[in-house]
């Protein structure tokens, strides 16, 4: 795990007497992980605690060696690095397309505006997405706006992007054109931690593949091919028996 860029050791989550994550470690290198599991299985609290959105009750997370900590002094910085999409899109819904992209590089990185407005132009061209720039939220699609947050995420040239069931809010004709943009990403040679109920999607883009229950890594493989016809585990077996991808 020394040479990981992420790496989770004996991480520990609770929420009172509920224990959502018990001991878990994980190490991503640069590539791709797809993360899934049955719903209540810790997925999305992991992504939540490696961006040190949650507290933690144990264990730790390192970002190429730096301890990632809520109440750490270099917090701010840390996320920057640590990209991360919700499935909720969260735009700001009085500012346009592109002041929600620049808002970040503006404020945060105090990048020089025409640096990063180029930037966001490109970021939307390549989502095709460019003769948006001067809309609102409310004049796009669900599928729009979660392109429009992948591309605010990507402006701030986050090491890791985290993407928290992305598609869950869109109706089925718009997951098509989100999943496109992720995996020409992942094509691109972008780090990702994935958590997606889409198993066709995840069976293309994965280089590896986490399965979780009650906080524990049950099953996982680097053959992402093997994992979802052969899963070793009868519990993957059972899980995956109820989708048809």
């Amino acid at each position: 795990m020394g040479n990981a860029l992420l790496e989770i050791k004996g991480l520990k989550k609770a929420y009172g007497e509920h224990l959502v994550l018990d001991g878990l470690d994980l190490a991503v290198d640069r590539g791709e992980v797809v993360v899934i599991g049955p719903s209540g299985c810790g997925k999305s609290t992991l992504l939540r605690c490696v961006n040190a959105l949650e507290d933690i009750q144990g264990g730790e997370v390192r970002l190429n060696g730096e301890l990632v900590r809520r109440d750490g002094k270099n917090i701010s910085q840390m996320r920057q690095k640590i990209g991360m999409v919700f499935q909720s899109y969260d735009l700001f819904p009085h500012k346009t397309i592109l002041e929600n992209i620049l808002l970040a590089p503006l404020k945060v990185q105090k990048r020089p505006r025409p640096e990063a407005e180029g930037e966001a132009l490109e970021l939307l061209a390549r989502v095709g997405l460019a003769d948006r720039r001067d809309d609102y939220p409310r004049q796009l699609s669900g599928g729009q706006k979660q392109r429009v947050a992948i591309v605010r995420a990507l402006i701030m040239h986050p090491e890791i992007l985290l993407l928290d069931e992305i598609t869950a809010a869109l109706d089925p004709e718009m997951v098509h054109e989100v999943l496109q943009v992720v995996l020409g990403l992942a094509r691109s040679g972008s780090t990702m931690l994935i958590v997606t109920h889409e198993m066709a999607f995840a069976r293309a883009i994965a280089d590896r593949v986490v399965f979780l229950e009650d906080g524990h890594i049950v099953e996982e493989s680097r053959e992402p091919k093997a994992f979802f016809d052969r899963p070793a585990t009868e519990r993957a077996r059972q899980f995956l028996r109820t989708f048809e991808y």
